[in-house]
């Protein structure tokens, strides 16, 4: 059914992204299907990278890491921006298109009253995606 999974991943908070990397992990078991992460990055020096070199050399060992504890096939996409913080959305439904994914999971929070004022990054990849999204909370 699916042959591409797409998880965006925040590497700052790698931490709390532990259910949709296993919900992704799991349907790609299912499915025979690989696992691309993309993480959008910044040109800028950040906490977890200086240059988007580096970003990409992290975001390719979280894969390879991913892909041995889960006994997955994954692949790491690095994209990056001018400012993530604005532009986020947009990365995002532009790597759908660029990685060939057929699915993306993605880990949200439990909406609040700010989100019917500004909308959530996986509210807003749901809403706008020509694929399924898969929100996990």
């Amino acid at each position: 059914m699916f042959k591409r999974i797409m998880v965006p991943v925040d590497l700052t908070h790698a931490d709390r992204l532990e259910k949709a990397l296993g919900c992704a992990a799991d349907m790609a078991k299912q499915y025979g299907a690989e696992v691309v992460y993309v993480g959008v990055a910044s040109a800028s020096p950040s906490a977890i990278a200086h240059n988007p070199q580096e970003y990409a050399q992290k975001l390719k060992a979280f894969a390879d890491a991913q892909a041995a504890a889960r006994g997955i096939t994954a692949q790491a996409h690095a994209v990056t921006s001018h400012d993530p913080a604005t532009d986020l959305d947009a990365t995002l439904l532009k790597a759908i298109a660029d990685t060939g994914s057929d699915l993306v999971v993605m880990a949200s929070h439990v909406p609040n009253v700010t989100d019917y004022i500004w909308a959530s990054n996986g509210g807003t990849i749901a809403g706008h995606a020509k694929i399924s999204v898969m929100l996990v909370r």
